[in-house]
C-alpha cells in the first residue's frame, strides 16, 4: 500500500508572521482521516517573518524534533537550554512530564523555515530531556543517515519510540532504494525538490504512506531532500 497526500491537500494557514501546513490534524486544523501514521503524530512545515516567533508555551508527553531548512530559528526552554539552529541541526526535545519553551527567528531580514514533528512516547511520565546534533549535507548523500532512533545508534537521537528518522540528499537523476523491514509502516516527506516514488511523482510537501511495500525506488528529477520515518 503506499497512499500519498499532495502538499496543496495539507491543513494550512497563513497569519501573517507565520504561513504553516499541516499534514496531520493540528490546531485548528482538524480532520479525522489524518491524526497521525503509526506513533507519527505531526509534521507542521512553517515559514516564520523575521523578528517573529512562538512566544513561551508548554508541551506534554510528546516527542519533538526540529529540522530546520532555510535560515535560523532560536530557541529557550524551561530546562535551561538555549541556541539557534540552523540548516543541518536538528533538535530534540522531550517533553514528558511537561516542559515550556519559545522558538523565534533572531533574523531582522530572513525568513526561517522548517519542519516540526511530533511522535507519540513509548509511555507518558519521562523526564524531560533535549538534544541537538548537526549533520552535514554531505552525510546525507550516498546513504539513509539516520538522524533519530530509540537507542541512539550511530551518532542519532536516542528518542523515546520505536521508531527511526532518516534523512537523504538527492542529486538530480539519481536513483535510489530503500527496503522497510517487514511488518514496520513507513512515512516519506519530500522535505526540497522533485522526483518520483515507484514510478508516481511528488514534489516538495507531499508525503507517502507505506505499508507491505517491498521496495521503493526514488528516482531524483531535480535536487531534493527527503525524511523516511520507519515505524512500528
Amino acid at each position: 500500500m503506499l497512499a500519498i497526500r499532495k502538499g496543496n491537500e495539507r491543513g494550512h494557514a497563513d497569519y501573517g508572521w507565520l504561513n504553516t501546513f499541516h499534514t496531520f490534524s493540528f490546531g485548528e486544523y482538524f480532520d479525522t482521516a489524518h491524526m497521525g501514521y503509526s506513533s507519527l503524530r505531526v509534521i507542521n512545515e512553517d515559514r516564520v517573518q523575521p523578528g517573529e516567533g512562538f512566544g513561551t508555551h508548554p508541551h506534554r508527553d510528546m516527542e519533538i524534533i526540529t529540522y530546520v531548512l532555510d535560515g535560523a530559528l532560536e530557541h529557550k526552554d524551561s530546562m535551561g537550554n538555549g541556541s539557534v539552529i540552523r540548516p543541518g541541526d536538528i533538535q530534540y526535545m522531550s517533553a514528558g512530564t511537561g516542559v515550556t519553551h519559545s522558538e523565534f527567528n533572531p533574523s531582522q531580514s530572513e525568513l526561517v523555515h522548517f519542519l516540526q514533528i511530533w511522535i507519540l512516547p513509548n509511555e507518558r511520565g519521562h523526564k524531560p530531556h533535549y538534544d541537538q546534533r548537526h549533520f552535514d549535507a554531505d552525510e546525507k548523500r550516498g546513504q539513509w543517515l539516520l538522524l533519530a532512533s530509540p537507542d541512539g545508534e550511530g551518532n542519532s537521537i536516542a528518542i523515546q519510540q520505536d521508531a527511526h528518522l532518516y534523512a537523504r540528499v538527492l542529486t538530480a537523476g539519481e536513483q535510489v532504494e530503500y527496503h522497510p523491514p517487514a511488518g514496520r509502516r513507513t512515512f516519506l516527506h519530500v522535505a526540497c525538490g522533485d522526483l518520483q516514488l515507484n514510478g508516481q511523482p511528488l514534489a516538495a510537501g507531499d508525503g507517502a504512506r507505506i505499508h507491505q511495500e517491498a521496495t521503493l525506488r526514488l528516482v531524483a528529477t531535480t535536487d531534493a531532500e527527503v525524511l523516511l520515518f520507519d515505524l512500528a
